[in-house]
């Protein structure tokens, strides 16, 4: 399929083209993955946030007006998905096992027969018990706070993004990720940095 501009894409999809919908899936599946991973904390349940954001956005494509990009919109919903999941779980921390396989960043197992110039599995380690804790820490921010932190400063958004996916202003966005991050660097410098 040549096309590449949402708008067709979503007009075919609309229509019952289905190859539509899956090219747009597959241009979004992955920023709506990490997306979800950063609210979660982990693969499986990034990879089922993200599962039920493309099951909505499919059944509510017919209400997206245009007045954002497709990609706000879906951030939005990915944003909404995973609040709505944390609020009911009441989320507790998610803890990295010792006896948990040491993978690359992209998910391959580490076989540590096979001398290797990347880094070393220590230095994986410490480097996934960082992740782990900066999750932990982002985890314990308020809903707005952690979301304009998710958003802006690990996903990269426009703060006009941002304010388009959250549905509120500019102004509301740059004083809650003020806020948020002061937040954090108080927690943050009260502790070790690592756990």
């Amino acid at each position: 399929m040549l096309l590449d501009k949402d708008d067709e894409l979503i007009k075919l999809s609309l229509a019952g083209d289905i190859e539509a919908f899956e090219a747009l899936v597959e241009k979004y599946q992955q920023k709506i993955y990490n997306l979800s991973y950063r609210y979660m904390g982990t693969e499986q349940d990034a990879y089922d946030m993200a599962q039920e954001t493309l099951i909505k956005a499919f059944r509510s494509l017919g209400t997206f007006k245009g007045d954002s990009s497709l990609g706000t919109w879906l951030y939005r919903i990915t944003t909404n998905v995973c609040l709505d999941e944390l609020r009911k779980r009441k989320r507790t921390l998610h803890i990295v096992s010792l006896d948990e396989p040491l993978a690359t960043t992209d998910g391959d197992e580490i076989d540590r027969d096979i001398p290797d110039p990347s880094p070393t599995a220590d230095i994986l380690y410490e480097q996934r018990q960082m992740e782990a804790y900066l999750q932990s820490v982002i985890a314990t921010l308020k809903p707005e706070h952690k979301s304009v932190i998710i958003l802006r400063d690990v996903m990269g958004l426009t703060y006009e993004e941002v304010a388009e996916a959250l549905e509120c202003s500019i102004g509301t966005v740059k004083s809650r990720l003020n806020r948020g991050r002061e937040v954090l660097r108080k927690k943050i410098s009260k502790q070790e940095l690592l756990p």
